[in-house]
């Protein structure tokens, strides 16, 4: 078997599609002050790219959380309103979502290299499938289109940071085994779920929920604030455990010659 790598696993929003994760922050924030909790943005990225269930469950079972939730509703919160958030979160999502769905720049352009490089494209999501069936039409109309897209619902709920979706994606595209495989994404449950699969992980920067600016911020803030907050990301990707951490998509090739450069090292000790 080649000492190469086969299979480029991405996250979606963040990732390739809607620069800043805008979709799920504006609807997860609309949605708590819809019942009278404010989070800011920081809270609701930290559980990113987890099934949305347990995204909100996350987000609750904070002190911040449970106090904000008590305050609001004069109780403690239980599984039924985490069903409730999560019902209104998806109705919500699903009349926004397309619009959000658009490619980041460079997206198209650099997952026509990874092709010519000889690797398949895969793509695992905190998303539904029905949410992806909203999706994926508008990037693919742009120019991007994996060769699969793996749900929680299509693997018994078991989302990041389990590895089970990035195993459906080397099972559908007959890869294996997993240090032929790289997870890219934008959040560190991406990075949690390629390592517990035992496959390489990187994180990238520029239109990163870790990052959490939306494009216009980023091209209008001073540089030296994005450059300070691409920092703080880079370190925190680094301690969940990535291999590698790229300013910008454009930069993967190079980044997966770095990890066949080690694969082929490894192979010949």
């Amino acid at each position: 078997m080649s000492d190469t790598l086969a299979l480029v696993v991405f996250d979606w929003a963040g990732t390739t599609t809607d620069y800043g994760s805008q979709a799920p922050v504006h609807v997860f924030d609309r949605m708590f002050k819809a019942r009278g909790l404010s989070f800011d943005r920081a809270d609701i990225n930290a559980p990113m790219g987890m099934e949305k269930r347990a995204h909100i469950r996350a987000m609750l079972s904070t002190d911040k959380g449970s106090a904000l939730w008590r305050q609001a509703q004069g109780r403690d919160w239980t599984e039924a309103d985490v069903d409730a958030l999560y019902e209104s979160f998806e109705e919500t999502l699903r009349q926004v979502v397309a619009e959000y769905s658009h490619p980041i720049p460079g997206v198209p352009e650099t997952v026509a290299e990874l092709r010519k490089m000889g690797l398949k494209i895969g793509s695992t999501t905190g998303y539904t499938a029905e949410i992806m069936d909203l999706v994926a039409p508008v990037a693919a109309r742009e120019g991007y289109a994996p060769d699969c897209i793996v749900t929680p619902d299509q693997t018994d709920g078991l989302g990041r940071p389990t590895p089970f979706m990035l195993y459906a994606c080397m099972q559908r595209l007959r890869v294996w085994p997993a240090n032929r495989v790289v997870k890219v994404g934008d959040t560190l449950s991406d990075i949690r779920e390629g390592k517990s699969a035992g496959a390489w992980a990187i994180g990238i920067l520029t239109g990163s929920n870790l990052v959490g600016l939306d494009q216009t911020e980023a091209e209008t803030l001073p540089a030296e604030q994005v450059e300070a907050r691409k920092a703080d990301a880079r370190q925190a990707y680094l301690k969940a455990g990535a291999d590698l951490v790229i300013d910008s998509i454009r930069d993967l090739p190079e980044a997966i010659r770095t990890l066949n450069a080690r694969l082929t090292a490894e192979a010949a000790q």
